[in-house]
């Protein structure tokens, strides 16, 4: 019988803490390892980040969401996808995005400080080839959309390489894992951590 007891003296505390750090994992936070290039140089690939569950997701946050049911034109989606972007339009926003690469949320400018001028027009505007635009995103000055109710408009700041809302249209709420947050240590946190400001 005391050999039991102290068994489990400290199965007790293990146990107790798995289940805590797992608690954790699902309501609040999650680490997740960014794999590919759509948001350098602002997030690496292979770099890991926190995802905060109950963050609040502000324009200009960047936020994981599950890519299962969102984009149809990768063949290599599971239902264990996820994709890290950064949030551009809320739900009622209406976004244009002009010729020159100025980005404008409801009517007012969005400095995008977070990418070069190039990614601003040339990485934005020039589409890829290898995939279909989404038919309710339009890009081009005068060619403004609303997000719809609900849904976010994304982009990654590697607009050259990123597969993002121009191809497969708004992300769900409801697929949003949430808001990424990197270490204090890290020389992109500014326009990771804190650029949401809207």
């Amino acid at each position: 019988m005391n050999k039991f007891k102290s068994i489990m003296s400290w199965v007790i505390p293990i146990l107790v803490g798995l289940l805590v750090a797992e608690l954790v994992k699902i309501f609040l936070f999650a680490p997740v390892k960014v794999d590919g290039s759509s948001m350098y140089p602002n997030l690496q690939s292979n770099e890991y980040v926190a995802v905060l569950k109950q963050a609040k997701i502000k324009r200009d946050s960047v936020v994981v969401f599950d890519a299962y049911g969102v984009d149809h034109q990768n063949a290599a989606i599971t239902k264990d996808t996820k994709y890290v972007k950064r949030v551009i339009g809320l739900p009622g926003d209406r976004v244009e995005y002009r010729n020159n690469g100025d980005l404008y949320v409801n009517g007012k400018f969005q400095s995008q400080s977070y990418i070069t001028k190039t990614q601003q027009k040339s990485g934005t505007l020039q589409l890829a080839s290898s995939l279909d635009p989404a038919s309710k995103v339009t890009l081009g000055t005068g060619k403004a959309f609303t997000v719809p109710k609900g849904q976010y408009f994304m982009l990654g700041d590697n607009r050259h390489e990123s597969n993002d809302s121009r191809y497969y249209g708004f992300v769900p709420e409801d697929k949003i894992t949430g808001v990424v947050k990197v270490a204090v240590w890290n020389g992109k946190r500014d326009v990771i951590n804190s650029f949401a400001t809207n």
